[in-house]
């Protein structure tokens, strides 16, 4: 978006009509040893052209590898047309909508980004955002803490194969609010959280359970056995779920009996570069029954006086609207120009979109089992089906082989040793539908040949 200052006969006539000969007299009070005539050390400024060649060469350095890591962040194909709309003026500046009669336009995207959410999970409600995956799903804790009024303990079972980011964000947020999160370990020959092992709380006071749909290792879960696990011990259930998966896969609304309480995730496969690291946003749906729990804001459709249709907000439960002490949360906003881009793919894309896409992540991942699964040195982790990430053994420590497909221009995949030191020399590896049959050879060749 261009960005026009002011001309110097607009300084001019602005400072005439307050009465100042000149900006400088504007600070005259600050005292003339606190003043600094020169920045040392910072370049004088370029002009437009200087400074494209400037970034064009810095985002150079960063080359142009091949990805397969995944571990939170997708590589996904985004049509053109996807952000060419979303930083189109009417939306690139738009903010929250604090009037509703200015806002329309801003009240009427999040509405459709709301009914688009809903109908991937199959919930019966979606708020306006939140700030990423991690922290959604801390919100997601915090609310069922508040929402499972029979539970007393606040105390959470968290499944070990949940993104380890995602546990660390949440420990740091509800730590000192007096909620114990329980790790649960996964099976070590699937990746998944089995029953037995959540079995091990029957009995005890439990508020909720959290189940990853895909695992952190790509893994699929159990959802239908946890789900009505948890609800018949009178534990809630969140889930944290990939968006683009669930064009696929069964949604949260639906597992078990009665589906989940509470879904959350990263929106990021839906429309949002990787772009260095965001950035993104967090989604949250819930049951209707929740709802008054839910943090941040939601949007819905009315009539006004005279039957035309406007839209609203409904419930604004963060603290920018109402008390403090009587807001749901106040560490959530909603990540609107992210949210307009993913409700702009999600629109060109349709619902047959989103299932190739998946379905072509899904593909791609079994090519690149098959082809790594040929090489020496290489064995597949975890047994099962999995959605587009895949954990592989390797005969060598994953740092080292990482730098040496970085340096044939590959960004090989996720080292697992830091977060799960017993899965020693295992890397987790994604393959969406931007890898080609030649890259996914090439993979297999390149780690041939270190390994």
């Amino acid at each position: 978006m261009p960005f026009i200052p002011h001309t110097e006969d607009e300084i001019r006539d602005m400072l005439s009509v307050i009465g100042a000969d000149s900006i400088e007299q504007l600070f005259d009070e600050i005292p003339a040893h606190l003043r600094i005539k020169k920045l040392e050390g910072i370049p004088d400024g370029l002009n437009e052209m200087e400074v494209s060649r400037l970034m064009t060469a810095r985002a150079a350095q960063d080359g142009m590898p091949v990805c397969f890591m995944g571990a939170g962040a997708y590589d996904h194909h985004i049509p053109a047309a996807v952000w060419q709309i979303t930083t189109r003026g009417e939306y690139y500046t738009a903010y929250t909508p604090y009037q509703a009669e200015a806002s329309q336009g801003t009240l009427q995207l999040i509405y459709e980004f709301q009914s688009m959410m809903t109908a991937l999970t199959a919930m019966d409600v979606s708020n306006a955002s939140l700030y990423d995956g991690a922290s959604a799903l801390s919100e997601a804790v915090l609310m069922a803490v508040r929402g499972n009024r029979k539970s007393k303990s606040r105390r959470i079972l968290v499944p070990t194969n949940v993104n380890p980011v995602y546990r660390s964000a949440t420990k740091s947020i509800v730590q000192h609010q007096a909620i114990e999160l329980i790790d649960v370990e996964f099976d070590t020959k699937t990746g998944q959280t089995t029953l037995d092992a959540l079995k091990a709380y029957e009995g005890e006071d439990i508020t909720a359970v959290v189940i990853s749909q895909p695992t952190f290792f790509g893994t699929l879960e159990q959802v239908d056995a946890i789900t009505d696990w948890a609800h018949a011990n009178g534990i809630m259930v969140i889930a944290v779920v990939n968006p683009t998966s669930l064009s696929l896969l069964k949604p949260p609304g639906e597992w078990g009996d009665k589906g989940v309480d509470i879904a959350c995730g990263d929106g990021q496969p839906l429309g949002a570069p990787m772009s260095s690291g965001g950035p993104y946003y967090g989604f949250m749906c819930c049951k209707k029954e929740h709802v008054r729990q839910m943090p941040g804001r939601i949007v819905g459709r009315t009539l006004d006086q005279d039957g035309k249709e406007g839209f609203v907000l409904t419930l604004q439960a963060r603290e920018q609207h109402i008390r403090r002490s009587k807001a749901t949360s106040n560490i959530c906003t909603n990540q609107g120009l992210v949210v307009t881009a993913s409700t702009i793919y999600m629109s060109l894309l349709g619902p047959q979109g989103l299932e190739k896409v998946a379905a072509a992540c899904h593909l791609n991942t079994n090519r690149l089992i098959e082809k790594v699964s040929a090489v020496k040195g290489v064995d597949v982790l975890f047994n099962g089906i999995v959605f587009h990430e895949v954990v592989l053994k390797l005969n060598k420590p994953v740092a080292e082989v990482l730098a040496a497909l970085a340096e044939k221009n590959i960004l090989g995949g996720f080292d697992l040793s830091s977060d799960y030191p017993q899965l020693k020399n295992a890397m987790l590896v994604c393959a969406t539908e931007m890898r080609t049959d030649e890259e996914i050879d090439r993979y297999a060749r390149a780690l041939s040949e270190i390994l």
